[in-house]
């Protein structure tokens, strides 16, 4: 009798990894050393049984099909989307102190971009900030865009709805001005949700706005990536922010090794 393998026990061979690490790495920039065959295979499980195979190999077909969808759906889901609100609060605390200047830099309005933005807790959290601590035509003007190459991360962020764990950092009155409790959760209310602008975007590709952003938060994303699209990534930041305006990096993110022309402010904080 033949023996039905589930997906859960399917092998991962040293070549198929090897392959969905090079697909993931020319699509998204994202490394995936060797170490990650199990994180490979917990994510891409449901992907397998969707599909009604048992291979990674039979997998890795339809993930070459030009005329499906597999190629984002494993991008996605390979995708490492860790955030939380008031996540780095330092970052915050500064953007506070700076936003009666932020808004005169380059001329224009106040424009911040979440680059890499997961479920919405990094823009929400900046929405808030915007709302409590901007003024006149400042806050009227401002707006954030917040991008992610994930389609399944950007519904949740666009919804704006979370639970009460995830809403844990986020002070009892700030939750009490911007959010509404319906049946679903803790909504974001139509005051913050009126400052975002969410749409995908892959960090690799082309990038369709044209600036400038007086701050672009990229935090926790470049670790992901090797030291040569870190490179051409700082690059493009620096493009698009308008003289005299920041980036925000991880804590564990470093521009040291890079060049570049930011100027160090503080940690994880670099001023055009």
């Amino acid at each position: 009798m033949a023996t039905t393998v589930s997906v859960i026990d399917a092998p991962l061979g040293a070549a198929e990894f090897r392959e969905i690490s090079a697909v993931v790495r020319d699509v998204a920039g994202i490394q995936l050393p060797p170490g990650k065959e199990g994180l490979v295979r917990a994510r891409l499980a449901k992907r397998l049984r969707a599909h009604g195979v048992a291979s990674y190999r039979e997998y890795l077909e339809l993930v070459r099909d030009p005329r499906g969808q597999e190629l984002v759906e494993m991008v996605d889901v390979l995708t490492t989307n860790k955030t939380d609100f008031f996540r780095e609060p330092a970052h915050f605390d500064f953007l506070v102190e700076e936003l009666p200047t932020l808004g005169t830099l380059g001329g224009g309005p106040l424009r911040i971009w979440s680059a890499g933005c997961s479920s919405g807790e990094e823009p929400y959290t900046l929405a808030m900030v915007l709302r409590e601590h901007a003024e006149g035509r400042a806050l009227q003007d401002a707006r954030i865009l917040a991008t992610d190459l994930s389609h399944r991360v950007l519904a949740q962020a666009k919804a704006g709805v979370y639970g009460d764990a995830v809403l844990a950092p986020v002070p009892a009155d700030l939750k009490r001005r911007h959010f509404v409790r319906t049946e679903r959760g803790w909504e974001a209310n139509a005051g913050l949700k009126s400052l975002i602008t969410f749409g995908k975007l892959n960090l690799m590709g082309r990038w369709p706005m044209r600036g400038p952003f007086q701050a672009i938060f990229c935090r926790n994303v470049m670790i992901y990536f090797d030291r040569a699209t870190q490179q051409t990534l700082v690059r493009r930041y620096y493009d698009l922010l308008a003289p005299g305006g920041y980036l925000f990096v991880g804590h564990s993110e470093s521009l040291s090794a890079l060049q570049h022309d930011f100027a160090y402010v503080r940690p994880a904080v670099y001023r055009k």
